[in-house]
Parts: structure tokens; C-alpha cells; sequence
């Protein structure tokens, strides 16, 4: 239970209409999970405006409301809050429902459009070797400490992600780490929140669907380091050709990390193999158990956002040697028959020419890389011929099958694809749009010291058709094709 004036306190507001002295037993966005007492929050969505329902709210026992318009017909029992912003009000709110726990723990967040999970990832694990408790919120999981808490979103909306911060601060975690996705900074879900630092990553084409223009995305990223406090930290990749564009108008201390140019942190590729990759850091040299150009800047950032967070230079070294892969990130599997599978989630064409590179920096020009590869459907359709091009341009054999196809018929999403390929490339190309079958058949191709990159999914475990989530893993898939090959 909190007081309307407690929860109100930190917001911008219009006007008031009614007695703000008052009890709120609960708050919510959502009309269906309104009951007796509840503060409802009528946000703005992308489909449906939560303005509509409150009169359902009411109805319901809503006792406050908070709104951009006033409804029509207003109740004499009901206090209505008027605010510019519906949604970064409930950020705030939320932010205040659960006691402000992002203030009470040292709260990383990573942006880019790809690099965000593993470096999270990596900031949450770097956190616990060095013998301090954290928590994780990322795309494959949620973690409070060691337990484990399913996601649907790379960000959650504000509510459940206070009470996830709110958990971490019940068990007595210091440090956290999140992805701050460019949906969720768009749709203020991280307003209300305080940084202790920011990274950026990396911009590439992606989610133009939702964003509409390469300009709103970036917008959106931006979004997040313009709201960092002057006390934390912007980390950003220099080698990037927008990552001083990041923060141009942030408030935060500015620090650069690269590969190729003077930075503040400097990485750099000594020796490269598919197991990992001898890494030189500021000069000083750490094997790890990472491969590829796009893993070395996401340690680079790791390692200095921990001598930002104050961690001591020597042990941050030494456990950076201990760090492992994230689940499905350039995650290898060995055949007996000599071929190496590597399933990873690049889903965009940046992230695909990454891979792809990082293999082909390996096994030389001599080696053969098969790749398979889909795209998502109802997504954003621009990137489907880019991503068969890029695919195509960097293996021997590609082979294209479903993704995530979604609402969309496989087929067409294939086709698309296809158009990005010219003649010689489709010669190369098979269309499989079984996925277990096109990994089986990439399999069947593989000759001892050559590459299967099984690219897209990655850690998911489920295909999602005509609104159904399927179980599938392609991890499970190599597993179970290698396993019958011994």
C-alpha cells in the first residue's frame, strides 16, 4: 500500500482533479488486472490506447487515474491525474512503487543493435567472479543472483522491471546489468530509472518495422545516454560510425573503447581460433574463450565498464579468462566426421557478416563455411534479401530456410530472401524450408574442417508459427545429428 501523494511526487503533472490524500492498494497499465483501490495508468500503446479503457478501470474499482485526456465522463469518487507523458509517468511510478531499487544497486545498461546480451551477460558474470552478488535482465534470461526468471522481452515494461531490481535488492545483490532495447527506449519503459553507467555496442539496420527510419532507431538509442545522470559512465565503441554520435548530449562522463583507433580502453586480436581468441587489452594480454572481431569489442567494453565500476585492473584480467560463451552465441559443437557446427543468434545482416567473418578469419580461405540462415516473419522485410546476400557472399554453400515465420507463409519469406542473391550465388544456395532438415542436410554436406553456421535462433527453443510457440532448438538438432554420426 502507498499514498496517491507519495506515488505522484516524482512525476510532471498537468492538473489534478479530486482528493490526491488517498490509498492505493495497487498499480497497473493493464484494465484486466484492476481491482478495488488500483492506481490505472492509461498508457498510449502501438495498437491499443489505454485511454479506452478507463472506464472498465472504473468499473473495477480503479480509485486514481492517470492520463494524457480526460475522459468524458468522469467520476466524482475517482481522482484523475493529467500528465504530458502517460508512459514515462509509469516508469516513474513504478520506480516509486517498489521503493526506487535501481538507486539502491550499481545498474549497468547496454544498447546497440547487436553485442547487447553477451555483454550483459558478461558484466553480470564478471560481477559474481569478483565475489559480489548481481542480477541480469537480458533477452535469454532474467537472473536475481543464481535464480532464474523466464522473459518474453529484451526490456520489460516498468512495472515488472522494478520488481525484478526490487528482487535483486531483496537478495541482497550490488550490481546489476541489463539490455536496454531501442523498443523499450522508445516506449520510455526504463524512465524512472538510475544508471550507474551506459555501453554502447554497435548500430546496424534492424527493427525498422517498428521504427520506421534508420534515423528514428538511432534516435531511440540515443534516447537512453541523453538520460543518464552526470554521475555515471557512457561507454561507447569509437570504431562505430555513430558512436559519438551516442553522446553527443549525454550529461554522463564519456569514455571510448575500440579496436582499430586510440581509445580509452583499447582491444586488440593477437592470435584467433575457434575455441577463443588471445586478446590484448590496454596492453596487457588474456587468453579467452571467445571468438571473433565482434566477441573482442564485446570484452573490450566489458573490461572497461569493470575498471569504471572500480574493480581492480588484475583480478578483472584474470576473470576475463573465465568468462564463457553466452547460450547461443557462437556456440560450437564438434562432429566426429571433422566438421564444426556453430549455431548463434545473428538475426540481422551485420550480425551475420560478423559470424561469418570471424569463422573465415579462422579456417583461412581454404575452408569451406555452410551456412543456414532465415529470417523472422511479419519483421522488418528490407533486411531478407540483404541477410541471403551477405550469407552467400561470405560461404561456399547457404542453404535458406524458416526462422521464426510467425503470420507470414515461410515460403514467401524465403522468396524474398532469394531476391538478394544474382545468379551465381543461387547455384550455391539451397531451399530448405524444413529447419531440422536444412541443418540435416547441411550436416550431410560438411567434410572434415569445414564450418556449419546455423544462424538466427540461437538460444531459442521454440519456432513461432501462426501465433503457436513449436519447440525447437537448433541446439538440441546438432546435438542429437552429432550423436548419431559417433
Amino acid at each position: 500500500m502507498k499514498t496517491l501523494n507519495h506515488l505522484l511526487s516524482p512525476i510532471e503533472i498537468d492538473r489534478i482533479i479530486g482528493n490526491a490524500d488517498k490509498t492505493i492498494s495497487s498499480l497497473t497499465s493493464d484494465s484486466r488486472q484492476v481491482t478495488e483501490g488500483t492506481l490505472f495508468v492509461a498508457v498510449p500503446g502501438v495498437s491499443v490506447d489505454g485511454h479506452k479503457f478507463i472506464p472498465m478501470a472504473v468499473e473495477k474499482g480503479a480509485t486514481a487515474v492517470v492520463c494524457e485526456q480526460l475522459p468524458e465522463n468522469m467520476s466524482t469518487h475517482v481522482t484523475y491525474i493529467v500528465v504530458p507523458s502517460s508512459a514515462i509517468a509509469l516508469g516513474y511510478l513504478a520506480a516509486q512503487w517498489w521503493d526506487n531499487p535501481s538507486r539502491k544497486l550499481h545498474l549497468v545498461g547496454v544498447t546497440g543493435t547487436n553485442g547487447k546480451t553477451t555483454t550483459a551477460t558478461l558484466i553480470y558474470e564478471m560481477a559474481r567472479l569478483m565475489g559480489f552478488k548481481a542480477g541480469l535482465l537480458s533477452t535469454v534470461c532474467n537472473y536475481v543472483e543464481t535464480t532464474p526468471y523466464p522473459t518474453d522481452h529484451t526490456t520489460p515494461d516498468p512495472l515488472t522491471l522494478n520488481e525484478m531490481l526490487h528482487r535483486m535488492v531483496e537478495a541482497g545483490c550490488e550490481y546489476a546489468a541489463m539490455e536496454v532495447s531501442s523498443h523499450a527506449a522508445a516506449q520510455h519503459r526504463i524512465a524512472g530509472l538510475h544508471f550507474e553507467g551506459g555501453i554502447f555496442t554497435n548500430l546496424t539496420r534492424d527493427h525498422l518495422d517498428y521504427h520506421k527510419t534508420f534515423e528514428a532507431y538511432l534516435a531511440a538509442k540515443k534516447s537512453f545516454f541523453d538520460m543518464l545522470p552526470k554521475t555515471a559512465f557512457a561507454l561507447t565503441n569509437a570504431d562505430d560510425k555513430v558512436g559519438e554520435v551516442m553522446l553527443q548530449n549525454t550529461k554522463a562522463k564519456r569514455y571510448t573503447y575500440s579496436l582499430r583507433t586510440d581509445a580509452d580502453f583499447r582491444g586488440r586480436i593477437v592470435e584467433s581460433r575457434l575455441d577463443g581468441t588471445l586478446l590484448s587489452l590496454n596492453g596487457e594480454e588474456v587468453e579467452t574463450l571467445f571468438t571473433g572481431k565482434f566477441n573482442a569489442y564485446n570484452l573490450t567494453a566489458v573490461y572497461g565498464a569493470s575498471i569504471l565500476l572500480g574493480w581492480d585492473k588484475e583480478e578483472v584480467l584474470r576473470h576475463i579468462s573465465q568468462l564463457v560463451p553466452v547460450a547461443g552465441r557462437f556456440q560450437a559443437f564438434h562432429s566426429p566426421k571433422g566438421y564444426t557446427a556453430i549455431v548463434d543468434y545473428a538475426h540481422t545482416p551485420d550480425a551475420v557478416v560478423n559470424v561469418l567473418n570471424a569463422i573465415r578469419e579462422v579456417i583461412g580461405k581454404e575452408g569451406t563455411i555452410i551456412t543456414v540462415v532465415g529470417a523472422g516473419g511479419n519483421r522488418d522485410k528490407g533486411k531478407r534479401p540483404i541477410m541471403a546476400k551477405e550469407a552467400a557472399a561470405r560461404s561456399e554453400r547457404v542453404i535458406l530456410t524458416s526462422d521464426n515465420p510467425r503470420f507470414e507463409e515461410p515460403e514467401d519469406i524465403l522468396h524474398d530472401m532469394e531476391e538478394g542473391l544474382d545468379e551465381e550465388a543461387r547455384r550455391r544456395t539451397l531451399h530448405i524450408t524444413d529447419r531440422r532438415e536444412a541443418i540435416r542436410t547441411a550436416a550431410a554436406l560438411a567434410t572434415p574442417g569445414s564450418v556449419i553456421l546455423i544462424a538466427g535462433k540461437g538460444h531459442e527453443d521454440y519456432q513461432e508459427i501462426k501465433g503457436v510457440k513449436h519447440h525447437f532448438d537448433d541446439r538440441e538438432v546438432v546435438r542429437d545429428i552429432i550423436a548419431h554420426e559417433s
